[in-house]
């Protein structure tokens, strides 16, 4: 591809490399390194004047870490000339800080957008952002891409005759629905109530659940709380199987271990937005990827073609 310069951040560049595999452009280099007193140094070595600077940086654990790696390189391709850079952002975290629900608190997922085009972004590339508002908080364009498609790809080799695609919340129903519908199966949705990070409760499951096979669908899992709380529910109303899916696998605090302990669940289904560490698989876990997808995004981009047929299933 012509006059396209990809760079990586620190945080993911095992998919960088693959999306550039996709796009059969190489992945540039970036040297970071940190001062005495703490500070962060970016240099993208290669040139970037008058070209379509793409920048590779999914928001994750060390989040703060590596927002203030991708706004330095946003601010060193601006410095260098670049004619448009674009953010490829697989997971934006702040997205759940989306609503002003509690007295005095910020709301992080538009400050950080802010941040972001203050820093010299003229697109975004993101994927199954929590809410779909937050989309709004960009005052430059933004494509969002959803990965259902490579989901529903991934489950079509089972028999579906007799399955159930369950979101844990109200909130992620229509997500479910579309899910559903790409499988020609039954949708239902949980009655959640969050109390704290950590701790929610579900009252109840709307939509038939009894004696069949389920997929629990969200956009992201971190402390696994909400599935736990789920399975739970699920079991009373005398579930079949369950398998878990989700984008976003962050899984933190154990929680890959705590969900596959659990005896009737099948198999966890996540994507490659965050890095997952080898060491914290399980046998249970399948990890699709995205790289496809968001390289087939970044060369319509790159050469104005439309989006929008990527945007939904």
């Amino acid at each position: 591809m012509r006059d396209i310069a990809v760079f990586s951040g620190s945080a993911h560049p095992e998919l960088a490399a693959e999306i550039c595999s996709h796009l059969e452009a190489p992945l540039l280099p970036v040297r970071s390194q940190r001062f005495a007193n703490d500070c962060l140094e970016v240099q993208l070595q290669a040139n970037c004047r008058e070209r379509d600077v793409y920048l590779i940086q999914p928001l994750v654990r060390p989040v703060s870490e590596h927002l203030v790696e991708l706004l330095l390189m946003l601010d060193a391709a601006r410095g260098a000339s670049a004619a448009r850079t674009t953010v490829v952002m697989p997971h934006y975290s702040y997205a759940r800080s989306d609503k002003k629900d509690a007295p005095r608190i910020s709301i992080g997922g538009r400050l950080v957008a802010d941040l972001l085009v203050a820093a010299g972004a003229n697109r975004v590339l993101t994927m199954t952002l929590h809410s779909p508002q937050v989309h709004g908080f960009f005052s430059v364009p933004v494509d969002h891409l959803h990965a259902l498609r490579e989901l529903a790809e991934h489950f079509r080799q089972y028999d579906l005759s007799n399955t159930t695609v369950v979101s844990p919340d109200l909130g992620n129903a229509k997500e479910a629905a579309a899910f559903a519908r790409l499988l020609g199966v039954r949708v239902a949705a949980g009655a959640k109530q969050r109390f704290a990070d950590d701790r929610v409760a579900i009252s109840s499951v709307i939509g038939d659940v009894a004696g069949r096979d389920i997929i629990v669908l969200d956009d992201e899992i971190a402390k696994g709380s909400t599935v736990l709380e789920l399975l739970d529910r699920l079991r009373e109303l005398g579930a079949k199987t369950v398998r878990v899916a989700c984008t976003h696998g962050l899984f933190s605090s154990g929680a890959l271990k705590r969900i596959g302990s659990q005896p009737d669940v099948l198999e966890i289904v996540c994507t490659n937005t965050v890095p997952i560490p080898p060491e914290e698989r399980s046998d249970k876990l399948k990890v699709l990827s995205v790289a496809p997808a968001l390289a087939e995004a970044m060369r319509r981009i790159h050469n104005g073609e439309s989006v929008s047929a990527l945007f939904h299933p």
